[in-house]
């Protein structure tokens, strides 16, 4: 079932999560939606801070694990059921959430979001179904394409925000995005045309995500503009309405046969599984706090590079030299990208 930068309450639309990070990255990742609430009107908890030289390899590590996992879940353990596992995860995120929440200060953040009926109807289930939706179409790509080819393809992410953004006028385009377009979607094109075992249908599944994704990421910048929720908050108020999204399109995906199968991974796996995606956010909680945006932008892209050399060693995936040629011409405009704050 996303995907980690520090920036200031007017956030641009580089610095939220993306939700194929969340999930495989639970929104991801890499990516987080809003610095994290800093000052309370009464007197405050004491925040517990990890150094950067621990969170930062533990972020990237279990960022990782959670992508690899699913894949193994998905291939390996003979599970193809991308819905049925979402909707899992986000069920114990649901969960998870309110226990912290009761139990520790980590969601303390939700206490300064006024959330009336009206704000979680035009702005929570609306965002809430285009997080879904790039939930699910992100996990059915891993069903047919290679990890390390679904990294490539992510990297064609901050495209799809500009596009959006351009379409709706929130940002205007200039020389700097147009070569950022320019050289991301030209990375994008060689790593795709590079790709020895290309299948259409997960090809088409990558795209409409990133696709579902953008929008999402625009649809906050729009709706949400000026709250503070970080990757727990956001993860409070998205994961039910997800969980009972996807509940309610499992029924006519995959129907029972997710329960059928369920013997194939066994309770220890689905547990272990939700618990490793779901420390994801908690682990991006205490990144937001510890490195500059470039230092997080560098740690994401050394994640992937390391994410992509983990996959051609655990599956065996093959990349070629064409594509590693495509993918760097990407994560170059990818950096100045999210250097220059997208503008």
């Amino acid at each position: 079932m996303s995907h980690t930068k520090d920036e200031e309450a007017s956030i641009p639309l580089n610095a939220m999560p993306r939700a194929s990070d969340v999930e495989n990255d639970l929104t991801h990742g890499e990516r987080l939606e809003v610095k994290i609430s800093e000052g309370r009107a009464a007197a405050p908890a004491k925040k517990i801070v990890i150094p950067a030289f621990i969170i930062i390899p533990l972020w990237m590590s279990v960022s990782i694990c959670v992508i690899l996992y699913n894949k193994y879940i998905f291939s390996s353990l003979h599970f193809p059921f991308p819905v049925f596992l979402t909707t899992w995860h986000l069920f114990f995120s649901a969960c998870a959430t309110r226990v912290l929440q009761r139990t520790t200060t980590l969601v303390d953040g939700a206490r300064d979001i006024e959330m009336s009926r009206d704000r979680w109807i035009r702005s929570i289930l609306p965002i809430g179904a285009l997080f879904s939706g790039s939930l699910i179409l992100s996990n059915y790509a891993y069903l047919s394409l290679s990890v390390s080819f679904i990294q490539m393809l992510k990297a064609f992410n901050p495209v799809a925000i500009l596009l959006i953004s351009f379409a709706f006028k929130i940002q205007e385009p200039n020389a700097r995005l147009i070569a950022i377009v320019a050289m991301i979607s030209t990375g994008c094109a060689l790593a795709a045309y590079g790709e020895l075992h290309f299948e259409l249908f997960g090809f088409i599944c990558q795209c409409a995500a990133v696709a579902f994704e953008a929008s999402r990421l625009v649809m906050i910048q729009i709706l949400l503009h000026g709250l503070k929720m970080d990757p727990i908050v956001s993860l409070h108020y998205y994961a039910p309405v997800c969980a009972i999204i996807n509940a309610c399109i499992l029924p006519f995906t995959e129907g029972l046969e997710p329960f059928y199968a369920l013997h194939r991974v066994g309770l220890l796996v689905l547990f272990s599984n939700a618990a490793i995606a779901f420390a994801l956010n908690v682990a991006a909680v205490f990144l937001i706090s510890v490195g500059s945006g470039l230092i997080l932008t560098l740690a994401g892209v050394m994640k992937d590079i390391l994410l992509i050399s983990g996959s051609v060693l655990a599956f065996g995936s093959q990349i070629t030299a064409l594509q590693v040629f495509g993918y760097s011409i990407s994560l170059g405009g990818l950096i100045m990208f999210k250097t220059t704050g997208g503008k």
